[in-house]
């Protein structure tokens, strides 16, 4: 390399930045002890602003477009350098770009509950998180107050000063609105549109930024009234709990049924049908005032594949015969009775089975 192509590197001719980031708010142009020279070409790209800072002064601010730095375009930093008739020798300035696009996809939510009194369940402790974006629209502002003298400043060294200002302002909208937690969801996007502009009347004159949109993904309740809430709602849904459970034991019955050589789990379910039945009907469990107690029921015990199941109440056991689940031959006993019987030969069973039919007449 020659003396002259040595000191030409020496002076800077083009100043630009190509932004290539996609999430950097403020970049300062590489100087390395390099100086600015008369005439030197400054490109300002659009979504962009150039600064122009001397001796830690906020001199001349670029829009976007094509310059030649003279005196004429440099009318601030000529007069804080007294270059009253020109300048024709290089000069040193730092040279700040500032994007004025919007960044996107941002994230905030808040790193701990928001403490509420809520119209219905009390006090509460809610979450919230989404997604934001910000933009640049007082660069001088920005340069000022957050940015100082760092090479490169990013939206992430914004995102947690706005996150805390977002979550601040987002308790303070929800305390306000006094809206039941339930009722929430129907209103995010009325909610985040409160919430952006309240956040924008505290950064807008004092850090130069924008936040163009705030979305609320979602706002969510501690994950213990979440599950109070769900079977809350699973009891509304079911209803008449008796009903319920007696097609539950239906369902399961035919499952059982469905599956094979669950005869013995059949018939106990069947059983259970009838019980539950029967204890749903109205007055089943109340008692009659100066009455002698009753009886209690003969209890029955059923033999399927060769294992006792029971005991079972007669009501029961009437049900099970009428869904065909015992036959005048399944096998049947009851305190007094000397031995297992088949079903159809014990008398109190018998009528259940039908009119027998009668043996073939002798002789024929």
């Amino acid at each position: 390399m020659g003396l002259f192509d040595k000191l030409r590197n020496e002076l800077i001719d083009i100043i630009e930045w190509v932004d290539d980031s996609r999430h950097t708010l403020v970049w300062r142009f590489p100087r390395y002890q390099n100086e600015i020279k008369n005439g030197a070409q400054l490109i300002v790209r659009p979504g962009q602003m150039a600064i122009f800072v001397h001796r830690g002064q906020v001199a001349d601010v670029f829009e976007p477009g094509h310059y030649e730095l003279k005196t004429d375009n440099l009318p601030i930093l000529s007069t804080i350098a007294g270059w009253k008739y020109g300048f024709n020798s290089p000069f040193r300035s730092e040279v700040y770009f500032v994007s004025t696009k919007q960044l996107t996809d941002l994230k905030w939510g808040t790193p701990n509950p928001i403490m509420l009194r809520d119209p219905e369940f009390g006090p509460i402790r809610l979450r919230a998180f989404g997604t934001y974006a910000v933009k640049a629209v007082n660069p001088k502002a920005l340069l000022t107050e957050l940015v100082g003298a760092d090479t490169e400043f990013g939206a992430d060294a914004v995102t947690e000063l706005l996150r805390s200002i977002i979550a601040s302002t987002m308790a303070e909208v929800l305390s306000k609105s006094n809206i039941a937690a339930l009722d929430l969801a129907g209103k995010y996007a009325e909610f985040g549109q409160m919430l952006r502009t309240a956040v924008q009347e505290k950064i807008d004159d004092e850090y130069g930024l924008e936040i163009p949109q705030l979305i609320i993904v979602n706002i969510s309740l501690p994950e213990a009234v979440e599950k109070a809430l769900d079977t809350r709602t699973s009891m509304g849904v079911i209803g008449d709990l008796g009903k319920f459970q007696q097609y539950q034991m239906g369902q399961a019955l035919t499952a059982d049924n469905a599956a094979g050589g669950g005869a013995a789990a059949g018939l106990g379910l069947g059983l259970g049908v009838a019980m539950a039945g029967r204890m749903m009907q109205p007055g089943a469990l109340a008692g009659v005032p100066g009455a002698m107690p009753p009886a209690p029921p003969a209890l029955w015990h059923v033999a399927v594949n060769g294992q006792t199941t029971g005991p079972f109440g007669l009501d029961q056991l009437m049900a099970a015969i009428a869904a065909g689940q015992v036959t005048s031959s399944t096998l049947v006993w009851s305190a007094g009775m000397p031995g297992w019987a088949a079903a159809g030969q014990v008398p109190q069973l018998a009528a259940s089975f039908g009119v027998p039919s009668p043996p073939p007449v002798p002789g024929q």
